[in-house]
């Protein structure tokens, strides 16, 4: 699946606005052999020095596109939403979120002011003083703009119950097996989101879905995609 051409285009106008880059697809498009995307018109010295960059971009973001492709088919047909995590390229979150979005599935937070989640070593911290998971809750729901959904990270079913009380809005299931996470989406029974996550891959998502939780965290959709095979022909006249 091919995204990244605004990002492509901009790799070229930054080092010689007078090139012009012709798209023949769009972001979203399927690829296939030896298809022309696009073609760049110019200086060969401007071309060339701006060929590496532009390349890398539409090669990671294809292949982050691609990738959210495949997961969000692996669950078509249950309730079941994939995300994204900020296990991003550092200087590229926006691009690479934007391309998961291409892929049909969507983002999870952008950064650490777009929603609390409270995860084990908060939780620890929390303990140490003498409270628990909903107590954790409940201090970053009262330091929180009243916009900013708490989230908190559980590991096993007493920790679901123990969270509760607390009223998050979305529960984190971390590391569950398929069967432990039915049995906590019916211990929540509508009273909070429910997230699946840690290890998630190809093989073990579909099942993850069918045990009804109501999003998947897939950190692999940004650290593991493979870029696309892309190149740049160079052609000279006269």
């Amino acid at each position: 699946m091919l995204c990244g051409l605004d990002a492509f285009a901009e790799s070229y106008r930054q080092v010689d606005p007078s090139l012009r880059v012709e798209r023949f697809l769009k972001d979203g498009d399927n690829l296939r052999h030896r298809l022309e995307v696009a073609r760049v018109t110019g200086s060969a010295a401007s071309i060339l020095k701006a060929e590496r960059v532009s390349l890398n971009l539409v090669q990671r973001l294809s292949g982050i596109a691609t990738q959210a492709r495949r997961y969000a088919e692996a669950v078509a047909g249950t309730r079941a939403v994939i995300v994204d995590t900020r296990k991003t390229t550092p200087g590229l979150r926006a691009l690479e979120k934007y391309a998961v979005r291409v892929g049909g599935a969507q983002n999870h937070r952008m950064n650490l002011s777009d929603g609390v989640l409270i995860k084990d070593n908060h939780l620890a911290a929390v303990r140490n003083r003498g409270g628990n998971i909903a107590d954790a809750v409940r201090q970053a729901r009262a330091a929180a703009p009243h916009t900013v959904k708490i989230e908190v990270e559980v590991t096993n079913l007493a920790e679901v119950e123990e969270a509760l009380p607390g009223r998050p809005d979305i529960i984190l299931l971390d590391n569950m097996s398929p069967e432990l996470m039915a049995k906590a989406v019916k211990i929540v029974a509508g009273r909070a989101l429910t997230e699946a996550s840690g290890g998630i891959t190809l093989a073990t998502v579909r099942a993850a879905a069918e045990a009804g939780v109501d999003l998947i965290s897939v950190g692999a959709l940004t650290h593991s995609a493979t870029a696309l095979d892309l190149s740049l022909e160079l052609s000279l006249d006269g």
